[in-house]
């Protein structure tokens, strides 16, 4: 195990050379994994049978990118904890006109679940910051600060991108044949305490989330067993949590699984198929990894993958973040937006060089 300063030196050398690499940390874990690959190959996957790190985007219909085990030099390192500035950081004012625009979205949204057979629809925002000075180490370092119990990451491959992320939902952990998933949707801030009110809005946006997964899992499970729902933290924002573990069928893998979760309503919405239809024609931009998944397939038996949330894209001196909600026939579109607001403000924060 190399020390931590070590292994940011490789990840800027390979970011210099224009190799794919990803480098992450689980969450509540202390150990950072590095993963450069030899050449700059693309390696596009959409079965999950081959060893190493999976980046999948939201669109089912395009392929995941790999970052093969086999073709790739790994190295781990323990995080070295930094002191973020306790102060508020604001780069710009949002502009009014893009508030409007995602707001007047959220109303159509809540029409069309009045209207429809929808019980849920996910949408999004994104959102460019011009930042005068960009080091994805410093970048990549105050992310695993800012974000202790979440699954954080740097990844980059020529042909797609530089990606960040630190995303508190894992879509699915699959040993052999025993799997653990997470129900996670509502949101409110932080305020000193967990112990906090959940509204009716919340509380039914969660639960759809259950009961999708385990009314999905239900035909290639042996068992289910769903957890209390209880409420966790996710750097300045609140969640509503419920674990669903249990046993695949024989015949069944990674594979089966993913293909039924992907993706969840925590992301989409509910019946998927009709929120992911409203969401490609209303949207009006492409989500690329946003509200995909990623992480480790296949490795020593294991697969641990993460439902891509709290991410941004840099190009240049732009960062793009992407930001999102869960709509309901509950929703304030106002309060939409804010939410959306409360999730960009960590993100902003470990820009600062």
């Amino acid at each position: 195990m190399m020390d931590f300063e070590s292994l940011l030196k490789k990840v800027e050398d390979s970011y210099s050379l224009n190799l794919p690499f990803v480098a992450y940390r689980e969450p509540n874990q202390r150990i950072v994994k590095l993963l450069i690959q030899s050449d700059n190959h693309l390696h596009l996957s959409n079965k999950y049978s081959k060893s190493g790190f999976i980046f999948a985007p939201f669109n089912t219909e395009e392929k995941s990118v790999l970052i093969p085990l086999n073709d790739s030099t790994y190295v781990e390192a323990n995080f070295e904890n930094i002191d973020l500035p306790s102060d508020e950081f604001s780069i710009k004012l949002l502009d009014e006109v893009e508030r409007v625009k995602h707001i007047d979205l959220i109303t159509e949204g809540i029409k069309f679940i009045k209207g429809n057979d929808a019980k849920k629809i996910v949408l999004s925002r994104k959102e460019d910051v011009s930042i005068s000075h960009f080091s994805p180490i410093i970048t990549f370092r105050n992310l695993l600060n800012a974000y202790q119990n979440a699954m954080v990451y740097v990844w980059y491959h020529p042909k797609m991108g530089l990606w960040f992320g630190a995303s508190p939902e894992k879509l699915i952990a699959l040993k052999d044949k025993h799997f653990h998933t997470v129900s996670l949707a509502g949101t409110q801030p932080y305020k000193a305490t967990d112990s906090v009110k959940w509204g009716e809005k919340e509380i039914q946006e969660q639960q759809i989330v259950t009961d999708y997964i385990t009314s999905n899992l239900e035909s290639i499970t042996d068992t289910i067993v769903i957890s209390e729902v209880k409420t966790v933290r996710a750097g300045n924002l609140l969640h509503l949590s419920t674990e669903i573990t249990g046993d695949l069928k024989k015949g069944n893998n990674l594979y089966s699984i993913v293909n039924l979760l992907h993706p969840t309503p925590a992301v989409c919405g509910m019946p998927k198929d009709t929120a992911r239809t409203f969401i490609l024609e209303n949207e009006g931009y492409d989500r690329e990894f946003y509200t995909g998944f990623l992480g480790e397939v296949n490795i020593n038996n294991c697969s641990n993958l993460y439902v891509n949330l709290r991410c941004m894209k840099a190009e240049n001196f732009k960062m793009t973040l992407f930001l999102g909600g869960g709509i309901t026939l509950a929703s304030i579109a106002e309060k939409e937006w804010q939410e959306t607001v409360e999730k960009s403000k960590v993100m902003k924060r470990v820009l600062r060089n």
